[in-house]
């Protein structure tokens, strides 16, 4: 998986050298993270938070060639929860392909992690199982699918609250507008101009892919009334 800035990361500390914690980030090589960005404030014994083989949740903060600069003291508690959650999903679905394809399935893990996340791919084959089909035959990937859908799929909830306000006398009515043109998600008033935007899906990246996808729309949409649109950062 290619990384992002911005991405969260499982990490396992290898090495702390001076002032900089050495850590190998699950699938995609090493990073580092430098003191002031393990926890805020001065850090009186650095071992309080990283010892070598700990697992850790980082952020991507920057990434220059092989280099991969991390944060742990920037990692929200719901940021941690998810990409936690998400792993385990993932190695749920490793056991599933181990148990159908026996000594084929890490030739088929290989191929599936070239196109997208495991737990990615087999949503995806939920609803068409064409490209499953094609990496482990048509028979085999009737299984799969039939002990995916046997599971009970735990739904994944991403928030984000925005600023929408307009000067126009008919304001209110123009976002109701913007509103009910989209759909899909959860719309809660808050206070005058504030509103929370809920998106619930399987998957916790789809829902927020989702959710930002509709929050383009909207802001593209307040734009062109003259409304006054922002995201409210937490």
């Amino acid at each position: 998986m290619t990384l992002e800035i911005g991405d969260i990361v499982l990490c396992t500390v290898d090495r702390i050298v001076g002032t900089t914690v050495f850590v190998h980030i699950e699938g995609n090589g090493e990073g580092s993270i430098v003191f002031s960005e393990i926890a805020p404030g001065r850090i009186r014994n650095i071992r309080d938070y990283v010892v070598p083989k700990k697992k850790i949740v980082c952020k991507v903060l920057r990434i220059s060639g092989d280099r991969i600069d991390l944060s742990l003291r920037r990692v929200t508690l719901k940021e941690q929860k998810e990409l936690k959650e998400g792993n385990k999903q993932e190695k749920s679905f490793t056991s599933i392909l181990r148990t159908v394809l026996k000594e084929k399935a890490e030739e088929a893990i290989k191929k599936i992690a070239e196109k997208d996340s495991l737990s990615g791919f087999l949503q995806e084959a939920r609803e068409n199982s064409k490209e499953l089909e094609d990496i482990v035959g048509k028979q085999d990937a009737k299984k799969i699918i039939e002990i995916l859908g046997a599971q009970k799929q735990k739904k994944t909830m991403v928030k984000k609250e925005i600023i929408l306000k307009s000067q126009d006398s008919n304001g209110l009515g123009m976002i109701k507008d913007i509103f009910l043109g989209v759909g899909g998600i959860e719309i809660k008033y808050i206070s005058a101009g504030k509103y929370s935007l809920k998106k619930e899906a399987e998957d916790a990246k789809e829902a927020d892919q989702k959710l930002r996808e509709i929050l383009e729309i909207i802001e593209k949409k307040a734009k062109s009334h003259g409304m006054d649109f922002s995201i409210i950062k937490k």
